[in-house]
């Protein structure tokens, strides 16, 4: 499978010129600074948090570094009303849709201000409030649920459209050839957003599928795909944007391929080194999307040194605020464990509940002897 960026859809040339004969997207100042803005705050976030994972304070992170046109371009192409049914690498586009940073990061810490109460993982973000569905680390499930969700809000005349995001190894899980089958036969408002970051954990993308691209794979569903260079966050909004139209008229669903590369491991548990080759990484760090769109901000004049300076403080002491407060958090009440279950805690949850307590007061905090359960 091809892996040159040239070879797919733009609209920025690697310097961040317009290419010649390409349509560059109508968005206007303030959504293109947005949109920037959103790129440094996720890039900013993946680093804070990473130094935190490594300092032992949170317990797993899963960056974004190197994928913020892929995710924040395809993200703002969706609607407020719309609904997001996320992958690994999508957190940025939740807290570009709204999602508080206390909350994001709140999520990372798992204490008081996480809203999933501790139980999910690090880095498993949700908001009910942009509509940012919580994913699952199963690899594909969100990719049905996506489309229930699309194949109800059609029913119901909500012109609502959902994104399901994907990574390049997710092709290959069978919610995925489910998902496609059934989108296109029902013809579910849903765009299907694939992240292809070159790797699925150790497995390159020459190896993951025979098919000429993951723009290609559409076609066998019955829809159409297109493939887009993902460190181009003119075109993945372009392209994003034309198959959400597309499907918001009710012809049916499609498939937005987008090619990038995660300059880190899988997660912080992975050390990339182990099976990629040093000279590729460098040959995709030359092809930074953020610095590509910079470029282009600084030749239209809407992005200066001194406004560029000021964004970056702005964002680094926003994300230190966040941190602070939650380092300083307190951790969730253990009564969570049981709550939420049911409208009233049954007597068997707060018999467990209360045998908790008995042993904590009897032996001690796991937490003060560094997790080491006291038997």
């Amino acid at each position: 499978m091809t892996t040159n960026p040239i070879d797919y859809k733009r609209v920025l040339d690697a310097d961040g010129a317009p290419v010649a004969g390409e349509t560059v997207p109508a968005i206007g100042r303030d959504l293109s600074l947005r949109m920037y803005r959103g790129m440094c705050e996720t890039r900013m976030l993946d680093g804070k948090m990473l130094i935190l994972q490594r300092q032992g304070r949170i317990g797993f992170v899963g960056t974004a570094i190197g994928l913020e046109a892929a995710t924040i371009g395809s993200g703002a192409a969706f609607d407020a009303k719309d609904w997001i049914f996320p992958a690994l690498r999508e957190g940025g586009v939740a807290v570009y849709r709204g999602m508080p940073l206390l909350e994001y990061v709140g999520q990372m810490f798992l204490n008081i201000y996480d809203t999933s109460k501790g139980r999910q993982m690090n880095n498993h973000f949700q908001h009910a409030a942009s509509n940012f569905v919580s994913w699952s680390s199963c690899i594909g499930t969100q990719l049905p649920h996506a489309v229930g969700a699309a194949h109800a809000a059609r029913i119901k005349n909500e012109n609502t459209v959902m994104c399901a995001y994907l990574g390049d190894g997710a092709t290959s899980s069978p919610e995925f050839h489910s998902a496609m089958t059934m989108a296109a036969v029902w013809k579910a408002p849903v765009v299907f957003v694939c992240i292809d970051n070159g790797w699925a954990i150790s497995v390159p993308s020459s190896r993951q599928s025979a098919a000429p691209s993951y723009g290609s794979k559409a076609e066998a569903y019955g829809m159409p795909g297109v493939d887009v260079d993902g460190n181009d966050i003119l075109a993945v909004y372009r392209e994003t944007l034309n198959m959400i139209r597309r499907a918001r008229a009710g012809e049916g669903p499609g498939l937005v391929a987008l090619k990038s590369y995660r300059m880190l491991g899988h997660s912080s548990s992975d050390d990339p080194t182990k099976y990629r080759d040093a000279q590729e990484v460098e040959m995709w760090r030359r092809r930074d999307p953020i610095e590509r769109y910079r470029k282009y901000l600084l030749s239209l004049g809407w992005l200066d040194k001194i406004s560029d300076e000021k964004i970056q403080k702005e964002l680094e002491s926003e994300i230190d605020a966040a941190v602070e407060a939650n380092a300083n958090a307190p951790r969730l009440a253990l009564r969570a464990l049981v709550e939420d279950v049911y409208s009233s805690v049954t007597p068997h949850l707060r018999a467990q509940h209360d045998e908790l307590i008995r042993v904590l007061e009897q032996f001690g905090d796991p937490a003060a002897i560094e997790g080491r359960f006291p038997l």
